[in-house]
């Protein structure tokens, strides 16, 4: 007995015991799904961040810890595998055979399937504790404390030992060990810069901690990898390695007062002014929200006291470009969805003389 349907303009035949006969086209929408997956799965994007080449200690632990793991799977799949195989090809119905034998239950058989897994299990757990024990043990003599804090959508960096407040880009030396003490601002995120290693939540009302020591310099991108609303995926990070002499200037410039504002000139002068000027009976300021040293006390969003010092703007999305600058300040909900800065309305002059002030503040 033969029935057809027919689903998206394609017929489908079937046998009584429901095994498709005929399936026009098939083959084609299963090659070209495949096709599609391995072309997303080679999409890397403009921000590369993979935990296959660690570059700091604890990434290190997790990686080799991984890689013991998948070995320990790969032998597993390889006996399972086998032994399918095997009574696949053994055990086949043959013409002309008997019956085979029934046969009720194996206590060897039960004894050895139930024992390989513990065994298997224990030599995954005793590698997999202690790398916990290594990577979540109190920090070193010496080790650099950040304090980090998440917000809805950025990451804000408060280094005690210096007295200095950044955001989105975290500045680290190499070769010593560094301690994230983390918290949030409002609601559950999570701090991942992968080739660091490992990942931990940043919640409010909590304090997480992570240890790691860099081992080599460069650009370490990261990402908030706890859905936290709108604009989660624009949640982004940098985390910059400087050499040893490259963070104590680094420190150094930032620990620097910006210019007092009877010095100021011109473009940069009317940048301060607008920087001041409260627009609307919402209060809506750039003083209201951002702080900016001997100047404002702001809380609410990133501290600007030497934004034009960052490579990036708004959690890592823009370019700290006169363009994108600009950009940034003519709208920034257009920008970054759910962004909880305002459209202000700015005229061009103000936007201008804004973008002046704010690169000035190195």
């Amino acid at each position: 007995m033969v029935f057809g349907e027919r689903f998206g303009g394609q017929e489908f035949l079937f046998t009584k015991d429901a095994r498709i006969r005929r399936f026009p086209g098939g083959r084609r929408y299963v090659a070209a799904i495949a096709a599609a997956m391995l072309l997303v799965g080679a999409c890397s994007g403009e921000f590369p961040q993979s935990s296959l080449h660690p570059t700091a200690d604890f990434g290190e632990h997790i990686d080799r810890l991984y890689r013991t793991i998948v070995w320990w799977a790969l032998g597993v799949f390889v006996v399972v595998e086998s032994a399918l195989f095997f009574v696949i090809v053994r055990f086949r119905e043959r013409r002309g055979s008997p019956e085979p034998k029934h046969v009720h239950g194996s206590t060897l058989l039960e004894v050895g399937w139930t024992l390989a897994p513990a065994v298997v299990l224990i030599f995954i757990a005793v590698p997999t504790i202690r790398t916990i024990f290594r990577t979540d043990g109190a920090p070193p003599e010496g080790a650099l404390q950040v304090e980090v804090i998440g917000h809805q959508w950025w990451w804000e960096f408060r280094y005690p030992t210096y007295g200095i407040t950044t955001a989105n880009e975290m500045h680290i030396p190499v070769g010593r060990p560094v301690t994230l003490v983390m918290t949030s601002a409002d609601v559950i995120h999570s701090f991942w810069a992968p080739k660091l290693g490992g990942k931990r939540d940043v919640m409010p009302g909590r304090t997480t901690r992570i240890t790691f020591t860099p081992d080599s310099a460069g650009v370490v991108f990261g990402q908030c990898a706890e859905f936290c609303g709108e604009s989660h995926a624009n949640m982004r990070l940098r985390v910059m390695v400087d050499d040893t002499a490259g963070f104590a200037a680094w420190a150094a410039q930032q620990q620097t007062i910006p210019p007092p504002a009877d010095s100021l000139t011109g473009l940069v002068q009317a940048g301060l002014q607008a920087f001041r000027v409260v627009r609307d009976p919402a209060n809506h300021s750039c003083i209201a929200c951002h702080a900016v040293q001997g100047v404002s006390l702001g809380v609410l969003g990133p501290n600007l006291t030497h934004v034009g010092s960052r490579a990036t703007l708004a959690s890592g999305i823009l370019p700290n470009t006169t363009e994108g600058l600009t950009r940034w300040l003519r709208d920034p909900p257009s920008e970054k969805p759910g962004s909880l800065m305002p459209k202000v309305d700015l005229t061009d002059d103000e936007i201008a003389a804004l973008v002046a002030y704010l690169q000035s503040l190195q």
